[in-house]
């Protein structure tokens, strides 16, 4: 009797082991990368740790951001609603003040990741609200400047053994942002930002630096070939490979634990780079992400997808991997009435409930594709900004598809604002000094400024959006098309701003 109850235990315990490691979860997202990586056929990134996930996975040529703010960006990968749905219309921190509805609770990332029987941790870069909505159980501290050292600090998290759960870990770089002073060393009267990097090329703690030479950066279509821009991307690059060695000590970490085949890994960006004509904009620049996806259940391998997804697909992806969506409602099978969460907490501001309709997600699941290079998902991508900092009101919207893209300024009587630190870059600061004739990659200074109500581009024939069409009495017909089209979305979308359409 006693062997038998002996052998049951050992049993088990060798059952729930196995079951603790199954179905993983590693969502990376960086702060402010445009798709500089090697794998994206960038010829001077040093990117190996990332490229080798592409290789050995899903790498998605046509990934969009909703919007390329922070704040509002993230509350839309950690929702999977529009941030004019989820209600945090630009940054959340200091005197912006924006936070989603408390109701989107129901619907919130590590909320329904938890419901779905994971543990979940987040290291890195917060910077939505409310955390009560937006709630992990472990909150793990590491400098978002050293993705080394965060990768270190996750690993008890990761390796940990003492439950039958698997793990949600959400990490969160602020690399490669603008940030940490100016590069005094330059002999320019205006002096390259240093994106996080140290001076007088200091190294961080368990991290290889990768210098990068201004004479060898890729200069992308939006920015201008001056030798204040090659500067701060050589700075820009910097940043960036630091992640890539962030990447692959969370890969060394899996494989010592025995995780790396039981562990799905995502990679992206909240959106692009933080130059103007990148951050902040809603042109190709600013919206396109890197998004590479490793599934280690899916059989078929080094898959490159021209398929459209969007951040609002994040959560119901992740969700599914874990077989906790309903793919009948959208929705988490675990629903939680978000009337009944907040009844329990009497602290909740009332008058923040926001939409009573929160049932389902408006993004939907790309893990089925993940094998597939010929598969579609959306025909159609939909964009909605509206703030980033406080101050800088300037409300676009945009429909785009394989053949043309058209964007609304709303808000095009106004100068387009600037983000304080886009403004004070020295890559911009050089051409804006110059002249409003000056060149700005496919648009001049003034043009940069001074936006027209619509832009239409073929992004097809025009992917660098060089020539707007919105003018061109030819194209007519299309620019009506795509204004109802935008107009049908943002009805779909619930965006309170299609109410523009019948005034100003």
């Amino acid at each position: 009797m006693k062997r038998s109850s002996f052998l049951i235990a050992v049993f088990l315990l060798c059952s729930s082991t196995g079951l603790a490691a199954e179905r993983n979860v590693i969502f990376i997202i960086t702060d402010d990368e445009s798709p500089t990586l090697g794998c994206y056929g960038d010829r001077i990134a040093v990117t190996p740790a990332i490229d080798a996930i592409a290789a050995d996975g899903t790498r998605f040529n046509n990934a969009f951001a909703t919007t390329a703010s922070c704040s509002a960006s993230r509350s839309v990968v950690m929702s999977g609603l529009h941030n004019h749905r989820n209600g945090q219309y630009g940054h959340q921190h200091a005197y912006h003040k924006f936070s989603s509805w408390h109701n989107v609770v129901s619907l919130a990332l590590p909320r329904v990741m938890a419901n779905a029987g994971y543990r979940t941790g987040q290291c890195g870069k917060y910077h939505v609200a409310p955390e009560e909505v937006f709630r992990f159980e472990n909150y793990i501290k590491g400098n978002g400047r050293n993705a080394v050292e965060m990768a270190n600090n996750c690993k008890d998290f990761i390796a940990d053994s003492a439950t039958d759960k698997p793990f949600f870990l959400y990490f969160a770089t602020s690399d490669p942002h603008r940030g940490g002073g100016k590069d005094k060393t330059s002999p320019r009267e205006l002096k390259p930002d240093l994106f996080g990097n140290k001076p007088k090329d200091g190294l961080f703690p368990g991290v290889d630096e990768v210098f990068y030479k201004p004479e060898d950066v890729v200069i992308p279509h939006f920015l201008p070939d001056t030798p204040e821009t090659r500067e701060e991307l050589a700075q820009y690059y910097q940043s960036c490979s630091r992640i890539d060695q962030g990447v692959a000590r969370l890969v060394e970490i899996l494989k010592a634990a025995d995780l790396y085949e039981k562990t799905l890994i995502v990679f992206t960006a909240d959106h692009g780079m933080a130059f103007a004509g990148g951050k902040t904009t809603v042109y190709e620049g600013g919206l396109k992400v890197p998004f590479v996806v490793r599934n280690p259940y899916e059989e078929k391998r080094g898959v490159i997808s021209n398929a459209m997804i969007s951040h609002i697909d994040i959560t119901p992806s992740l969700l599914d991997f874990a077989g906790g969506l309903d793919a009948k409602t959208n929705a988490p099978k675990n629903w939680v009435d978000p009337d009944k969460f907040w009844k329990e907490r009497a602290y909740a501001d009332r008058d923040n409930r926001g939409p009573k309709d929160l049932r389902s997600y408006q993004g939907k699941s790309w893990i089925s594709i993940l094998g597939d290079p010929h598969a579609t998902h959306w025909d159609t991508i939909f964009a909605s900004h509206t703030f980033h900092e406080i101050q800088m009101y300037y409300p676009m919207r945009v429909v785009r598809d394989s053949k043309y893209k058209l964007i609304w300024n709303i808000a095009h009587q106004l100068p387009y604002p600037f983000a304080s630190d886009l403004w004070a870059a020295s890559s911009w600061q050089a051409q804006f000094k110059t002249s409003l004739d000056a060149p700005y990659g496919t648009k001049t200074v003034g043009e940069y400024i001074n936006r027209p109500k619509f832009e239409l581009y073929d992004i097809e024939k025009d992917p660098h959006e060089s020539k707007n069409l919105a003018t061109d009495r030819a194209y007519n017909d299309t620019l009506v098309k795509y204004q109802q089209k935008l107009k049908a979305l943002q009805k779909e979308m619930q965006d309170p701003w299609i109410m523009k359409w019948d005034y100003e």
